[in-house]
């Protein structure tokens, strides 16, 4: 693939975990499990690879609190067990950790790991996962609107333009992330639900009917292939 044709920025919605346990016979949390520790550092490591420089990871929404308790319950426990692990691992790669989303509904022991590996890779320049933790479209553009009444002064009589909003995003506070090129949803569905609204105007859509579970590097090329023979035109 040629280098002028890889995307800059991928997003991926992390979709399929409990149907892929469900057809293995498997408890769900065994499907959250299996991207948890094998799926995304081989997506980071392939992504290195290619010269990706931001990998964005939807890893739990703000409507995963709705499910069962228990499956909750099982997702912030294997987040226990698997996080720190992960982000040294990625760290030792030379990737930078960081996150999106509201942190505070989580247990204040999970906060303090996110918040320490943000901290402990921050000068690493191979590649930026962003973690989208307890993340949605509305609830990013409902905080980032608090957050410029907060600090923009004279509302009454300013024109807030998109320039100005935008840096009250997720994706403009400690990082200034770039918008993603290219946005890929497995486990066949094909909407967004609430991805990146803002963000994602322009990118490009991949979906495939393959459960996150099976995302591999195969997979991954797909989708980047598909994006090198598309031609973008940013609405114009």
């Amino acid at each position: 693939m040629k280098t002028e044709k890889i995307p800059k920025h991928v997003a991926i919605i992390m979709d399929g975990n409990r149907r892929w346990a469900r057809k293995q016979g498997l408890s769900i949390i065994k499907g959250h499990r299996k991207t948890a520790e094998e799926i995304i550092e081989r997506l980071a490591d392939y992504a290195i690879k290619l010269g990706i420089k931001y990998l964005t990871l939807w890893v739990f929404s703000t409507e995963n609190w709705h499910r069962d308790q228990e499956e909750v319950e099982g997702i912030m426990n294997l987040f226990r067990e698997t996080f720190s692990t992960a982000a040294k691992r990625l760290h030792n790669k030379g990737v930078r950790v960081h996150s999106i989303g509201d942190l505070s509904l989580f247990p204040q022991d999970i906060r303090n790991g996110v918040e320490h590996w943000k901290k402990e890779t921050t000068s690493n320049k191979k590649l930026i996962v962003t973690f989208a933790l307890n993340y949605g479209g509305r609830d990013e553009l409902t905080r980032a609107v608090n957050r410029l009444i907060s600090k923009e002064e004279d509302l009454k009589n300013k024109k807030i333009t998109p320039e100005i909003f935008e840096k009250y995003l997720d994706t403009k506070q400690e990082l200034n992330l770039p918008d993603p090129d290219l946005i890929i949803r497995p486990g066949g569905e094909q909407r967004l639900s609430g991805y990146l609204p803002w963000q994602g105007v322009y990118s490009e859509l991949y979906f495939c009917p393959t459960l996150m579970p099976d995302f591999n590097e195969k997979e991954f090329a797909k989708a980047l292939e598909e994006f090198a023979n598309r031609q973008r035109r940013f609405g114009q």
